[in-house]
């Protein structure tokens, strides 16, 4: 289990992650997603040990990471900024992760690297971006780690690599119980494969939630009643985003399913419409309630 608490990095004024709490059970998938400039990185790099918190703490099964060769060697960390040594192939990688990781299964990799039919004697610089990107997660899931963290590690690659590479890390979940954390621009690929996703928003947790309750939280209401009414009609249950045209009224609902159409139900609608909000829907809206808005983007260019 990995165990954030009130974690804090800053760089000089700029304050990358604020008291930040999270727990991530063992042989869990988790998400995490943000706004650009959120503190997603940081997070990573501070999860990895790279970075020494200004506050609070991190650790894997109790131990923390920093300076903790004996958890770092559990841990595996595939960058967004991902860098692999021109002049070096994953054969020559190879050797070095066997040198730094007790776990190194080379049998692994070269299996791997078989079916990503990538050549492993040739060097990085004659690799493309997306087979750089297969190369660096082929080695990762060589070492066998108890902790697999990914930032936006998918991205690059075609729905195919993906889909294999998903399926490698689910079995070693199911088989080694490896908890994995990752991050991803890509909603519906948390929402597919992820059991808890939190958001990350200036450095802060905003939203922490198992996926099936996030998902069953927040709906998507179209109600149509006669006559004349307003927002107001609608008292007593938590709603944003009110949008009217005419009859017809649209609206952001939280709380329980049942007890929402029930109680629009009770108002005798024209028409009603009660609908899941999907991951990015809830992301968009989370984050709109917060202020974060194209026009607060805008602004900031």
């Amino acid at each position: 289990m990995i165990e954030i608490k009130n974690l804090t990095k800053g760089f000089g004024e700029n304050i990358a992650v604020k008291d930040v709490s999270l727990t991530v059970q063992k042989g869990s998938m988790f998400g995490l997603v943000g706004s650009n400039g959120a503190g997603k990185s940081t997070l990573f790099r501070l999860l990895a040990g790279i970075y020494k918190p200004d506050g609070g703490s991190i650790t894997y099964g109790g131990a923390p990471v920093w300076e903790n060769t004996a958890v770092k060697e559990k841990i595996i960390f595939v960058s967004d900024d991902l860098y692999l040594p021109f002049s070096q192939s994953i054969r020559s990688m190879g050797k070095l992760y066997k040198a730094a990781y007790k776990s190194f299964d080379k049998e692994r990799l070269d299996s791997l690297v078989s079916v990503l039919r990538l050549n492993p004697k040739a060097t990085f610089n004659t690799f493309s971006k997306g087979m750089r990107r297969q190369a660096a997660i082929a080695l990762a899931l060589s070492v066998r780690p108890d902790y697999l963290l990914l930032d936006e590690t998918f991205d690059g690659l075609d729905i195919v690599m993906r889909g294999f590479i998903k399926q490698v890390i689910y079995e070693d979940m199911a088989e080694r119980g490896t908890t994995v954390l990752l991050s991803s621009h890509s909603l519906k690929e948390l929402e597919d494969c992820a059991d808890r996703i939190a958001l990350l928003h200036r450095g802060e947790i905003v939203m922490d939630s198992d996926l099936a309750d996030a998902a069953f939280s927040f709906f998507k209401v179209q109600v149509a009643f006669e006559g004349t009414y307003g927002e107001s009609r609608f008292e007593g249950l938590k709603i944003r985003d009110y949008k009217q045209n005419g009859k017809v009224a649209s609206f952001i609902a939280e709380g329980d399913r049942g007890d929402i159409e029930a109680r629009l139900g009770e108002m005798n609608p024209l028409l009603l419409d009660v609908l899941p909000l999907s991951l990015e829907e809830l992301f968009v809206c989370s984050l709109e309630a917060m202020g974060y808005t194209y026009g607060e983007r805008e602004t900031k260019i």
